[in-house]
């Protein structure tokens, strides 16, 4: 037994050295560090949690066929295993960061004091790496620090297997942006074979927050306050669920759309999979009279209406329309335009007309998912060749439109050769969260961009993780329709479960 004692405290001592030698004859290189996630020259907003990341090694990459150099993001790969990484982080307005270890981990209580020293600064980072006994020095490389504050707590997300008939373990979750913590708000691990989805609050703040329960206990969970109520997840009176919500600002109506969703499969094409609707229509729900407010002209019978959403002061209700097609053949033919409506909250009614804000059709595209930034100078949305499931489309792209000009473009910024899709803003405008295919191909990621007051954005970054490359590694699951948060939401599982297995349901009435 002692021997077998000597032995163990033998081998942390020399991994807990190698993980913690001071870099030496350093061998420098023309070249900027292969790390992961890519924090090269991105921004970030005070109060982000630590960008760790880790150096890539031959192990995490193909070889090349002369076994010298790889390349990751257009960055050489000397071969080898990286046996330590050491980093110094330098303030452009003063202040220093040392890290060294099996990655680059920050601690937090210096990184937020770094960070927030050099607030409209920037941090140059200084990495080594010790690869096969040997320290390598790669060039520097900067991480700006933006003025625009962030002014949210955190994010809220769904977690879910990338898979198409069956699930496993989803829900709905709440990340602490200044830390790695992460928390659940309701998981289908309190009722078997349970679907959470659809979920939002009122302009980040999820005093008032809705989600849509799918399954043997159907519902749509409405929470003001202390107050939660469970409406009836269909109706004769909809035809279908209250899917895809959206708060208005003052709080008394909820936009939803009601959709027969279908999906289909294709035997060899670069998207695996299609959803479409065999029919959506538009409506208002005002919380305080359990009332669904419709209209003639959002609940047409030859015309999909969908993906409803408010305008920042409430007086317009954007939303996508398309012409609706014989599913499934003419799949391809399903392009959506963006519209609005006008609407008057003090009696909850409806415009005359129907205008349309962006033709997408008439450049051989559809758009889908329109969210406006709340000062309601901007609108994002995302363009792809047809359909309004983006997250399945690999060329989908964001779309930035000015509500002030009317024009629009492309936000190449951001964009990448896979999907990037669901998105969201900050309470202030100047950030948004997306997700993006980027990394494989496969699994939908976080990442976090800056807007500026003249619509352009800055190099988009990776949701932070403790140890970002096991991380991202091990968790098969993707994320997708994010939301930013001003603070935690409150809300007890197991009260949850008990009120979706119930039989309650608040019944709705249509005006």
């Amino acid at each position: 037994m002692k021997n077998f004692l000597t032995f163990v405290t033998i081998a942390f001592s020399v991994l807990f050295s190698a993980c913690t030698s001071t870099p030496e004859n350093v061998t420098k290189v023309d070249q900027l560090p292969p790390i992961f996630p890519d924090y090269i020259d991105v921004t970030i907003p005070v109060g982000i949690a630590p960008l760790n990341f880790n150096v890539l090694s031959s192990e995490n990459l193909q070889t090349r066929s002369d076994g010298q150099v790889e390349t990751h993001e257009g960055k050489a790969l000397l071969m080898g295993e990286v046996d330590c990484v050491d980093v110094v982080v330098r303030g452009s307005k003063g202040g220093e960061l040392h890290a060294n270890g099996s990655w680059a981990a920050f601690d937090e209580d210096n990184w937020h004091e770094l960070v927030s020293a050099n607030r409209g600064g920037k941090l140059t980072l200084t990495v080594c790496a010790k690869i096969n006994g040997k320290w390598i020095g790669f060039n520097d490389f900067d991480i700006h620090v933006s003025n625009y504050a962030l002014d949210e707590w955190g994010l809220t997300y769904r977690r879910i297997a990338p898979g198409y008939e069956v699930y496993s373990r989803m829900g709905i979750y709440q990340r602490d942006l200044s830390t790695f913590d992460e928390s659940p708000i309701i998981d289908n691990s309190e009722i078997y074979g349970m679907c959470v989805n659809c979920h939002t609050s009122n302009r980040t703040n999820p005093s008032q927050f809705v989600y849509h329960v799918r399954g043997e206990h159907g519902a749509t969970v409405i929470k003001q306050a202390d107050q939660l109520e469970l409406l009836k997840a269909t109706n004769e009176t909809l035809g279908g669920s209250m899917v895809y919500p959206y708060w208005h600002p003052s709080g008394q109506y909820c936009a939803f759309s009601t959709n027969q969703t279908r999906q289909g499969f294709h035997v060899a094409h670069q998207n695996r999979i299609e959803v479409f609707d065999a029919s959506s229509d538009v409506f208002v729900y005002s919380p305080s009279t359990h009332e669904i407010i419709s209209d003639s002209l959002l609940s047409t019978k030859d015309w999909s209406e969908n993906c409803p959403v408010f305008s920042p002061d409430g007086r317009k209700l954007y939303f996508i329309t398309c012409l609706q097609q014989a599913y499934p053949m003419h799949y391809k033919d399903e392009q959506y335009n963006l519209c609005c409506i006008d609407f008057d909250p003090e009696d909850g009614t409806f415009g005359q007309k129907v205008d349309t804000l962006f033709n997408a059709v008439a450049k051989g595209k559809s758009l889908t998912w329109p969210k406006p930034s709340y000062d309601g100078r901007f609108l994002m949305f995302t363009l792809l060749d047809y359909g309004y499931f983006s997250i399945w489309h690999r060329e989908s792209d964001q779309w930035l439109l000015n509500l002030e000009t009317g024009e629009a473009r492309p936000v190449d910024e951001i964009n990448s050769n896979e999907a990037d899709s669901y998105h969201n803003w900050n309470v202030n405008s100047r950030w948004i969260v997306f997700t993006s295919r980027r990394a494989n191909g496969l699994y939908s990621q976080l990442f976090l961009a800056s807007i500026d007051e003249n619509g352009r954005a800055t190099k988009p970054f990776l949701l932070p993780q403790e140890n970002p490359l096991k991380y991202y590694d091990e968790t098969l699951y993707s994320f997708n329709t994010p939301d930013f948060a001003s603070q935690p939401l409150d809300l007890d599982q197991h009260e949850m479960r008990n009120l979706i297995e119930s039989n309650e349901r608040v019944p709705v009435n249509a005006r």
